[in-house]
This record gives structure tokens, sequence and C-alpha cells, in this order.
């Protein structure tokens, strides 16, 4: 059976309708061009990021895209050596209804759109969108059109000062998650759908993955706190700590309840190729160290 997926756009504040990114100078070398050639810059290289207990915008914030202010949730901290940028999905910018998931044909706001980060005090900006790169090539790849599903926020350089890439909870990420799951993996997310009220306890997510479609674009995790709408965009982990993906769908078929996680690696390689980037995205890796045995505790906001 093939699975039926809606992608998680929030309700809209004006809509009824359902919208569902040391160890000594020779060590610290090898690690700088380990995480270059895995796509990832080292926090310390960014233009001037708060301290991960102090950053307001961090991944894991709320944003809202465009006039009616659709609810998603930031996954990572990108640089591309000029900007800094929060990654989210492309559909939270999009227009059209909660089942349009072929990124090559469905509607969306425009660049420049301004975006709200929770934690900033200025917009930032629609400044890539995966479904509107493939629309301008001419993309007709079905794995590609239907599960490439990124976009990148650019932050006010005014609050980069206020901002780190470290992942609340868990820490990291390590990196670019290269190599995919295999069902049975663990996996970890981190949510923030306004749906939860607040309650910081449901936004860590622990499950497995039940495999790779679409060549390798896309993994179908199952939690025990599952994406809901608002959680769009979130990023999630691999067992190591690793990027893997940004929260896409909710599978109403052939397994109720489960996620599509659009792969980070290849949105990148997507975004670096056709997306204009040149090779220059990398994602800015964690201050904290990941920890996958954390326990929340805090049940307040």
């Amino acid at each position: 059976m093939t699975a039926v997926p809606e992608n998680l756009r929030p309700t809209p504040q004006s809509s009824v309708r359902r919208r569902l990114a040391r160890a000594g100078l020779a060590g610290a070398a090898v690690v700088a061009l380990a995480l270059a050639a895995a796509g990832t810059a080292a926090a310390q290289d960014g233009p001037g990021f708060a301290g991960p207990d102090d950053a307001t915008v961090t991944p894991g914030v709320m944003t809202r895209t465009g006039p009616e202010g659709a609810q998603c949730t930031a996954n990572f901290v990108f640089t591309d050596g000029a900007e800094v940028y929060l990654g989210q999905a492309a559909h939270c910018a999009g227009t059209g209804g909660s089942t349009e998931v072929d990124g090559c044909t469905a509607e969306s706001l425009p660049l420049g759109t301004p975006v709200e980060i929770e934690g900033a005090e200025r917009p930032g900006a629609l400044a890539y969108s995966s479904w509107l790169s493939m629309q301008e090539a001419g993309g007709a790849d079905p794995d590609t059109c239907r599960f490439n599903d990124f976009a990148l926020v650019r932050i006010d350089p005014a609050d980069v000062a206020r901002t780190n890439p470290t992942m609340p909870f868990y820490g990291g990420p390590t990196g670019v998650d290269t190599d995919g799951t295999r069902a049975g993996e663990i996996v970890f997310g981190y949510g923030n759908s306004e749906l939860r009220q607040g309650v910081a306890a449901l936004r860590p997510k622990t499950g497995t993955s039940l495999g790779t479609t679409g060549g390798g674009r896309s993994h179908t995790v199952t939690t025990v706190l599952p994406g809901i709408p608002g959680d769009s965009g979130s990023g999630y982990l691999s067992a190591d700590g690793a990027a893997l993906g940004v929260l896409s769908t909710l599978n109403l078929a052939p397994a109720p309840g489960t996620n599509g996680v659009s792969d980070l690696r290849s949105a990148i390689d997507y975004a670096d190729g056709p997306g204009g980037f040149g090779g220059s995205l990398r994602l800015v890796a964690g201050e904290k160290p990941f920890d996958p045995n954390v326990v929340p505790v805090d049940l307040g906001g």
C-alpha cells in the first residue's frame, strides 16, 4: 500500500484550513578538515554567536512565514560564509492544501517573504526554497519532487549575536549524517508546535527509523511523541547525534502516525547544486556534546 502523506503545516492564524531547518592544534586541524568534508562548519567559525546557554535563537524555535503566520519549527543553523540561516521545511511557505507534497508543482510564497523567528528582535527572510528551486530548474524526478522539502531563513545580522547552533535538550548536531538509516535505528527529534502549549517535556522525541524511501531522500520514523502540526521543519538527529533530516509529512497509511523526514544530506546537495549555493552551504555544528540519555523532567514552559 502506498503511503498517504500530509504536510504538517499548522493552522494559520487567519484561516481554518489545516496545514500541515580541541585537542591541540594538529587535532583541531584534522577535525576542521573532517567537518568541511562533511558539509559542516564549527560553531567557533561562526560570526559572533551567543553561548548555548544565552542564545534565544536556536534549533527548535518557532517560525511563522508570511502574512498568515503559519507556525513551523526551525531545524538547524547554517552558513554560506556570508550569511547565517535557520533551516525549516519548504512547505512552511506553501500556499496550497495540506496534501500538496509535490514540490515541483506546489505553490509557495516568494523568496524575500518575511519570517517571524521566535527569540529574534527582527524578522528573518525566506532566502532559499527547494520547491522554488526545483520549479525554476524544471525538476521532474518524482523522488526529488516529493521528498526535497527544505528551506532557509536568513537571520537578520542584528540577531546573529543571539543565535547558537546547539540543539536544545540533546546537544549536537555533530555534523551532517551521510549514511542514512536502516530499519530499527534510533532517531531523536525536537518539535515545538504551539499545540503543545509550551510544555517543554513534550518537545523532545525519541523513536526509530522504519527505513528509507525515495532513493534515500526520505526516512520514515516512528517516535513516542509523533510530529504534529507546528512541528513541521523540525530537525532529527541520528543515533550518533548527526543531523539526519527535516520533518516533512504525517503518514496516514500504511502506518498511521508515522512521520516522513526529508534527508538533510540530499537537501544540502541540491541546494549546493541547482539551488545556487555553489558548494558553500554548511551546517553549523552544536557547541554542546550530543547526549542521547537525558530524560525530560521539566513539565513547565
